[in-house]
């Protein structure tokens, strides 16, 4: 069995798969609350059975909402001891294209985009961290899906937007490489919080 599950948007989403079917899934928009709501869902879908493998997804995305379910999904690997692996949340939301060429866009902090293009489900830029008119020149699909599609779309002044968030139950779509990353969070920026230099910690 092979438990997956993304807390990276929006949306708290888990699917379980028999070999490469997927035999049960869950995806519910609830905005906040991925902390309450993840295990409970998890519960729900395995109804007493257990995972040999767990892949989480690890971003970018909501910084809270990814070390929800990264959190989470280290305490069942340990309790089950199951093999843990990281995927990659806007190859997930990729895969809802069924391989076509897109362009993925998650809102970010300060009105940023997590933006990233794929095509037959790889990755054919990489992942950046861009303002929307910055990513309105950096992108060249047509399609556009995520949180930030419109916003992509409206800075470029063509596209189609899809809006939209992952779905688990398109975990075993990536590539193994892009669902076989480490179990830690994936971020397409530095961290707004940074460690006092020298000065600052001489001056205090």
């Amino acid at each position: 069995m092979i438990l997956a599950f993304d807390t990276s948007s929006a949306a708290c989403t888990a699917a379980l798969f028999d070999g490469r079917h997927c035999i049960a899934r869950a995806d519910e928009a609830i905005g906040r609350g991925h902390a309450e709501r993840l295990v409970p869902m998890i519960g729900e879908l395995l109804a007493g059975r257990t995972a040999d493998q767990i892949i989480v997804g690890v971003g970018p995305g909501s910084f809270t909402g990814i070390r929800v379910a990264i959190a989470a999904a280290h305490g069942l690997a340990i309790g089950w001891g199951a093999e843990l692996r990281g995927m990659s949340s806007l190859a997930l939301l990729a895969a809802s294209a069924g391989g076509a060429a897109v362009a993925v866009a998650v809102l970010g902090g300060h009105g940023e985009l997590f933006v990233q293009e794929f095509e037959h489900g790889e990755p054919i830029a990489p992942l950046r961290n861009l303002a929307p008119d910055e990513a309105a020149a950096a992108t060249k699909a047509s399609l556009v899906v995520g949180s930030g599609a419109s916003a992509l779309v409206a800075a470029r002044g063509w596209g189609e937007a899809r809006e939209g968030w992952p779905s688990a139950a398109d975990a075993l779509l990536l590539p193994e490489d892009l669902r076989s990353l480490p179990p830690r969070p994936l971020y397409a920026r530095a961290p707004d919080a940074r460690p006092p230099d020298s000065k600052t910690k001489a001056a205090a």
